[in-house]
């Protein structure tokens, strides 16, 4: 073997060294449990020590639950799936859209036009239930200072990034020809990252309109780094691309 032979050999080994101690810091099976949380089912599945958290809350975005579920298999984060198939769940005797339930006014809304027949002492009922284990809720799903959000969803013909530009600070439009599958961040930063990057992403920081009480309106109000990954039913491996490009391309 030649000198030169053994320095890059040297080198190899080197290198394999240092990213040993990493490999072996990952657990090798995700840990799973059950938890609930304002009367709602989850499972949590934790796979290491991170700052990165991924959620599915709603019950029938399939492709999204699996998209998660892969990713959470091959990285340090911590993930909370609704466990449901349905995308509304059952809170306090009513329908709720869950990721309608991060203000009071949002919810309120929803909770009216899911349960019409509801009477106004059942709804006002619920919203104090929500408004007094939100917060539990959120300290324990929510990343820590600095951590990043990361939401997976799906969507149908209805709903694209179009619908979403009216109430977006900027546009990143690379993909104008697949309107459905786009980011949602609620962190200039982390937007202005993307905005160097293939995929379709708008910024949301300061969102206009009504406040529906989604976690993306939540998040910026109170300048938490989230992003929403928004792809059409049953892209899986469009939805993973994504997802994996945005756990390479952002801070964690």
């Amino acid at each position: 073997m030649t000198s030169a032979s053994r320095k890059n050999t040297l080198l190899s080994r080197r290198e394999l060294a240092a990213l040993l101690p990493a490999a072996h810091l990952l657990p090798a099976v995700p840990e799973r449990r059950r938890a609930t949380s304002c009367g709602i089912p989850f499972i949590r599945i934790v796979h290491g020590d991170s700052r990165l958290r991924l959620l599915r809350i709603h019950g029938d975005e399939e492709t999204a639950r699996q998209a998660v579920e892969l990713l959470v298999e091959t990285l340090e984060a911590e993930a909370w799936i609704v466990d449901s198939n349905t995308r509304t769940v059952e809170f306090s005797g009513l329908r709720l859209d869950p990721n309608r339930m991060f203000s009071r006014e949002g919810a309120a809304r929803n909770l009216r036009r899911l349960n019409p027949s509801a009477s106004p002492d059942a709804i006002d009922a619920a919203l104090d239930r929500l408004d007094s284990c939100r917060p539990a809720l959120l300290a324990a799903a929510s990343p820590p200072s600095g951590g990043l959000w990361i939401a997976a969803h799906n969507n149908g013909p209805g709903y694209s990034m179009e619908t979403e530009v009216p109430i977006s600070r900027k546009i990143h439009r690379p993909q104008p020809e697949m309107p459905r599958d786009f980011f949602l961040f609620t962190d200039e930063k982390d937007f202005l990252i993307a905005a160097r990057g293939p995929y379709n992403a708008l910024l949301q920081d300061r969102p206009g309109g009504e406040d529906d009480g989604s976690l993306s309106r939540w998040c910026a109000a109170r300048a938490v780094r989230y992003v929403n990954v928004e792809t059409a039913h049953g892209r899986l491996d469009k939805q993973l691309e994504m997802l994996r490009w945005l756990v390479r391309s952002l801070p964690l």
